[in-house]
């Protein structure tokens, strides 16, 4: 079987030689831009310890805010499935849009007209360069997978990363069931 090639909408999944990288161990990245320059991605499973109300004090919602990614970190970005409410959405994928008008967003979330399960947020993105994200794909720092959540925003963070190294299979099942902390074991 040949190895997925990336692409707009597809998942970057952490393989576990990359333990020891702070970044993105055990991570999951949404891929929402890819071509021959550049990749842009989120983290799908870092939920940080804050909320949209804390970062924008003004918006009284208490949404998540994730890591998206070491690039950036002090921006707020957001992908969702809700174009129809929030204009200028940037199409991923099936159901997934990146951004869009952010002032319609915030008098929505002000409303609380959008459930959690329609959007997530993140501080930061993940980028690469031309051929970088390529280099690491030949480097097995990432192995790529289809997205084939039904909701991605309303999968379980904790589970992520093993159920995806359990959907491949092989070795992989192994490394699913390590421990986080691999010197514990």
């Amino acid at each position: 079987m040949s190895e997925l090639k990336p692409y707009k909408g597809s998942l970057l999944i952490a393989e576990p030689s990359i333990l020891n990288d702070d970044s993105f161990n055990r991570s999951i990245i949404l891929l929402t831009e890819h071509n021959t320059n550049s990749s842009v991605g989120f983290i799908l499973n870092r939920p940080l310890k804050f909320t949209i109300k804390d970062i924008i004090p003004e918006i009284d919602c208490s949404f998540t805010v994730y890591q998206g990614g070491p690039v950036e970190q002090d921006n707020l970005y957001f992908i969702h499935k809700i174009p129809e409410l929030i204009p200028d959405s940037i199409q991923v994928s099936d159901n997934i849009y990146w951004g869009g008008n952010f002032d319609s967003l915030k008098v929505l979330l002000t409303e609380n007209k959008i459930h959690s399960t329609d959007i997530r947020f993140f501080l930061g993105y993940s980028g690469w360069g031309t051929n970088q994200l390529e280099g690491e794909l030949l480097n097995n720092s990432w192995f790529v997978s289809e997205n084939d959540f039904e909701n991605i925003f309303s999968v379980d963070n904790e589970s992520l990363w093993k159920n995806k190294l359990m959907q491949k299979g092989g070795e992989y099942k192994i490394w699913a069931n390590a421990p986080s902390d691999i010197h514990l074991n």
